[in-house]
């Protein structure tokens, strides 16, 4: 154990119990005279003259909530802990989570782990808990997008829970009623992007795009030539885009996220089957940067099978990789009533997650083990919250920026 301190900041103790790797953090008068007297203490020129290298071990050692209180001791520790090196050699011990959102929740969000099988809680802090926790937009890459004051809206909330650091963005004007906002981050930061619709409903749509880079908004038009009002499916990212599958006729359509332009698919690349699509919604694996499309088959606008196709962006065709059990199908149909408007989908860890807003369980496919499974139901919702569920992928990160 010894004790950590830097100039004007209170001193923090640390314990390791790994006594074979870890005897160099033993210091005394006879190893070193510069050391205090104590052997808990550690002089700071000690400290501040460790190679890179032995403190990148000294902090390897530490539990990962000393990590993140160790961040505000120096920004030599803070640069150290929120490099890409340390934090990749460590982003195995962070576990992912899918995020619960209901309007009716103030406080928290329920979090289930799906390597665990087991719940827990994401606290809000208190100046988000009173004005966003029931107004949840979009999440990427550990960041969370809330609406500020729901009532009228005229900023948005950019928030890492892990490092409990926020961001607030003024929106372009007031008032700025909007739809299918999507938050979407890469290695040099993020975008939001949104359509933004004026009062009056002869008007035009217009796409705004933030960029965290300049903390900017730039506005496009072009939108009501490929999305019709009143579309609700959020979009989703691939390959610097946002592509939207949209329905009579059924159209796969996308927007350019640098510079607005939109792009409607042709030929093969349109829909990967002849069948009647009931409802089709599309997914992307953001690591392996491929694109998938649920979609359900069948009559009369009545779901008979519910199957999962894979874009093949070489040949710009849908090859079809797996159908849902009949039994596991029948029994989602009657959870969404066959009113597949409120059905939606969303990527998590090699996961196809397939919702729907009015039932508290998820019904996933492992893509890498080609296995369906339910979520169950959070035992602490009340049994009187009967719609309005909305599921989010969380995986928690460190370098993740406001």
């Amino acid at each position: 154990m010894f004790r950590l301190r830097a100039h004007g900041k209170k001193p923090i103790t640390i314990t390791t119990t790994t006594t074979t790797a870890s005897t160099f953090l033993y210091w005394s008068p006879e190893s070193s005279p510069t050391a205090l007297s104590s052997p808990t203490n550690m002089d700071p020129t000690i400290w501040s003259n460790l190679p890179n290298h032995l403190l990148e071990h000294i902090l390897s050692l530490l539990p990962f909530k000393t990590l993140l209180t160790l961040r505000s001791i120096s920004r030599h520790l803070r640069s150290l802990i929120l490099s890409p090196s340390f934090i990749s050699d460590h982003s195995f011990s962070l576990p992912s989570f899918l995020l619960l959102s209901h309007p009716q929740s103030f406080n928290s969000f329920p979090l289930f782990n799906p390597n665990l099988i087991s719940w827990c809680t994401l606290p809000l802090p208190r100046s988000l808990s009173l004005t966003c926790a029931s107004s949840l937009l979009s999440s990427s890459n550990g960041l969370l997008c809330f609406s500020l004051s729901p009532s009228s809206v005229s900023s948005l909330s950019i928030f890492n829970p892990l490092t409990r650091s926020s961001r607030s963005i003024k929106l372009p004007c007031y008032p700025f009623p909007f739809e299918l906002l999507s938050l979407v981050t890469s290695p040099q930061g993020y975008k939001i992007f949104t359509l933004c619709s004026s009062s009056s409903a002869a008007s035009s749509r217009s796409v705004c795009l933030y960029d965290s880079g300049d903390r900017s908004w730039r506005t496009f038009g072009g939108v009501d030539q490929v999305l019709p009002r009143g579309f609700n499916q959020d979009g989703v990212s691939y390959n610097g885009s946002l592509y939207f599958a949209r329905s009579e006729p059924f159209l796969i359509v996308s927007v350019d996220l640098n510079d607005g332009k939109w792009t409607t698919a042709t030929g093969d690349g349109v829909f990967p089957a002849d069948d009647e699509i009931t409802f089709a919604r599309l997914v992307s694996d953001p690591e392996k940067k491929i694109l998938y499309m649920v979609g359900g088959i069948g009559s009369n606008g009545i779901c008979r099978s519910i199957k999962i196709w894979e874009f093949k962006e070489e040949t710009e065709s849908w090859i079809e990789v797996e159908t849902l059990p009949d039994i596991v199908c029948r029994k989602f149909t009657s959870v969404c009533y066959h009113n597949y408007e409120h059905v939606y989908c969303l990527w998590h860890k090699e996961m196809i997650c397939v919702c729907c807003y009015n039932w508290p369980e998820i019904l996933f496919f492992h893509v890498g083990r080609r296995t369906w499974h339910w979520v169950p139901k959070c035992p602490s919702l009340p049994e009187k919250w009967s719609c309005g569920f909305r599921w989010f992928s969380f995986v928690p990160s460190l370098s993740a920026s406001v």
